[in-house]
């Protein structure tokens, strides 16, 4: 939950899109895990790509957007009951 998390995170700072190897690297992701965590985010709509296999950048969803609201609050409930 906590890749899942920060590779949102970084892409909504993104708003003309981060490119998937800058997105690795600010995320620490080898090469293997990203495209396992970029298939699955994609799979669920949670980012979108958007280029060719030449050259394409990855934008959060609105339901991207909504996890790491939600994500957020259960993370702030944690913390408030020490769990």
């Amino acid at each position: 939950m906590e890749i899942i998390s920060d590779m949102l995170t970084i892409a909504q700072g993104k708003n003309k899109g981060i490119k998937p190897t800058h997105l690795m690297y600010k995320a620490n992701l080898s090469h293997n895990q990203m495209k396992i965590y970029l298939e699955e985010l994609i799979e669920k709509s949670l980012i979108k790509k958007e280029g060719d296999k030449a050259g394409f950048r990855i934008f959060i969803t609105k339901q991207g957007q909504e996890f790491l609201e939600k994500y957020s609050q259960i993370r702030e409930l944690e913390r408030t009951f020490g769990l």
